[in-house]
């Protein structure tokens, strides 16, 4: 296909996913007080529990309208996200082998509902780092908490946890395409569970150990069912290269487990 051929096409898939958006924020306009209410919920029961002021604060005559906008396309873009994932990769399919639109789609299929589960994770951590970040506030205090600052910290949480569900689906892709073998991580186990605490720690910014644990174990849980996936897969192509009479054994590299 041409230059401008290309291009005409991106332009119309940007078209198609802009009128999505916009659809699905119009959406969000509307389940805007069902939403607000249920990541609200976290400061009630810190109002509840704890006995203090807990609310959240629309500073600015504006502000209410600018949240609710910002909500909106957030819910806009999470129902969505199935079209504008699809309109990228139909996009790139056309440039890519056989072999790698089966991975692509593959990665695809699994990485949208894992991304989801982790946003639905989120929420299960959220009321308790909320509550313990409430519980540093001094005695008779107020827990007004700016709306905009909160929606920012509720929606990161969302997005951070979503993504950490989705590199495992990550190593299980760079195995398939031989650049990670189970191997090598069988020897790195050590590092990969202090990297799994150390992102769960920097994801969740709140001094409960509760809410990291909510991405702490499926997110190990989920890197050894990676493990396994790339341990079979490492095993097929071992059978098929000696098929073939092109396997190679690999160099032995000492391992102290």
């Amino acid at each position: 296909m041409p230059l401008m051929g290309h291009l005409r096409e991106l332009r119309n898939r940007v078209v198609i996913v802009g009128a999505a958006l916009l659809i699905g924020s119009a959406v969000g306009w509307f389940l805007y007080d069902p939403v607000l209410a249920l990541l609200q919920a976290p400061i009630d029961e810190v109002a509840r529990s704890q006995g203090r002021t807990a609310e959240l604060n629309f500073a600015g005559i504006a502000s209410p309208f600018d949240i609710r906008l910002k909500v909106s396309v957030f819910i806009g873009i999470f129902l969505t996200l199935p079209i504008w994932l699809y309109q990228l990769w139909a996009f790139i399919v056309p440039g890519l082998t056989r072999t790698e639109v089966r991975y692509s789609l593959g990665f695809l299929l699994t990485a949208l509902p894992l991304f989801l589960a982790g946003a639905a994770c989120a929420f299960f951590a959220l009321p308790n780092a909320v509550a313990a970040l409430g519980e540093l506030i001094p005695s008779g205090a107020s827990y007004i908490v700016p709306a905009q600052d909160y929606l920012t910290f509720v929606m990161l949480i969302i997005v951070v946890f979503g993504i950490a569900f989705v590199l495992p689906v990550l190593m299980v892709g760079l195995n398939m395409l031989g650049l990670l073998s189970a191997a090598t991580l069988r020897r790195s186990w050590r590092w990969l569970v202090v990297l799994v605490f150390a992102f769960a720690a920097v994801a969740t910014p709140s001094p409960d150990a509760i809410s990291m644990f909510y991405l702490v174990v499926p997110m190990l849980v989920m890197f050894v069912l990676a493990w396994a996936i790339c341990a079979l897969g490492d095993r097929r192509r071992k059978a098929r290269a000696i098929a073939a009479g092109t396997w190679v054994e690999p160099a032995v590299v000492d391992d102290d487990d």
